[in-house]
C-alpha cells in the first residue's frame, strides 16, 4: 500500500503526499511523456495534462507517477512586485506531477514542504518563477500551511532576450572590484544609486543600498535588459 517504490528517502515529503493520498487529492499516472504530448493542448508551462488517469489506471497499465488533482481550482494572489495573479490550474497548467516516475519528488511539493518546515515568511525570486507561484500556493492550502509573502524580481537577460547565466556565456562579475556591478544591480533594480558609491567600500555602499531600499522602484515586468553599463 505504499506510494512507489524506489522513493529518495525524505520524511517531509513522503508524508505530505501521504497526506494528500489519504484526503484523495492525488492520484498515480501511467501516462508517458509522449503520450501527453500527443493528447495535450499547450498551456503556460509546456502541455496541459488531460487528466488521462484522473478516474483510475487503465488495464495492464502500471503507475509511473503521482498527480494532484486540480479540478475546478482559481489561484488568485498579490505578487509584491508584479501585482495581481491569477491563474487557473486546470485549465492553465492541469494536474502536475509531485511524485516523477524515477522515485524523485517534483520541486513544487518539495519546495512547499521546505519552506513550512523552515518557516518561510518571505520569498524573494525571479520572475520566471512566476507561473508556478499558484501551483505552490494551491498545495499549502490543501496541506495547511502557511503561504508566504512572494516577491518575483525582473530577470536579466541580453539582446536576445535570453536569461543571464553561464549557459548564454554572461560575463562574470569582477571579484576584484565588485562595487560596479552592485550599483548596477541596484539601477536595474530600479533604484537610483550616485555615481560615485562605485568608488566607495563595501562597508559604505551597504549602508547606503539598505538605507535607500525602495521596493516599489522595482520594474513591474518579467524580463529588463542589462543597463547599458553591464552588470
Amino acid at each position: 500500500d505504499k506510494l512507489v517504490t524506489g522513493v529518495q528517502t525524505c520524511a517531509l515529503p513522503i508524508s505530505a503526499l501521504e497526506r494528500l493520498r489519504a484526503a484523495g487529492r492525488v492520484y498515480p499516472c501511467a501516462c508517458t511523456r509522449r503520450e501527453i504530448a500527443d493528447s495535450a493542448i499547450d498551456g503556460i508551462d509546456g502541455p496541459v495534462y488531460p487528466g488521462t488517469c484522473r478516474n483510475g489506471l487503465a488495464v495492464n497499465k502500471t503507475a509511473r507517477a503521482w498527480r494532484v488533482d486540480t479540478r475546478d481550482t482559481l489561484i488568485e494572489y498579490e505578487d509584491c512586485i508584479q501585482g495581481p495573479q491569477r491563474q487557473h490550474l486546470e485549465n492553465d497548467v492541469g494536474d502536475f506531477v509531485l511524485l516523477r516516475a524515477d522515485g524523485v519528488f517534483a520541486y513544487q511539493l518539495a519546495v512547499v514542504v521546505d519552506d513550512a518546515d523552515q518557516g518561510i515568511t518571505d520569498v524573494v525570486r525571479g520572475a520566471d518563477l512566476l507561473d508556478s507561484t499558484p501551483r505552490q500556493i494551491y498545495l499549502q492550502r490543501l496541506l495547511g500551511a502557511p503561504t508566504p509573502r512572494y516577491c518575483h524580481v525582473p530577470v536579466a537577460v541580453n539582446e536576445r532576450g535570453e536569461k543571464l547565466s553561464k549557459q548564454t556565456l554572461a560575463a562574470p562579475v569582477d571579484d576584484a572590484r565588485p562595487l560596479p556591478a552592485l550599483v548596477n544591480a541596484l539601477r536595474f533594480l530600479g533604484q537610483q544609486p550616485p555615481d560615485n558609491l562605485a568608488d566607495t567600500t563595501p562597508g559604505e555602499f551597504w549602508q547606503w543600498a539598505l538605507g535607500h531600499w525602495q521596493l516599489a522602484r522595482i520594474p513591474r515586468r518579467r524580463t529588463s535588459p542589462l543597463p547599458q553599463s553591464g552588470l
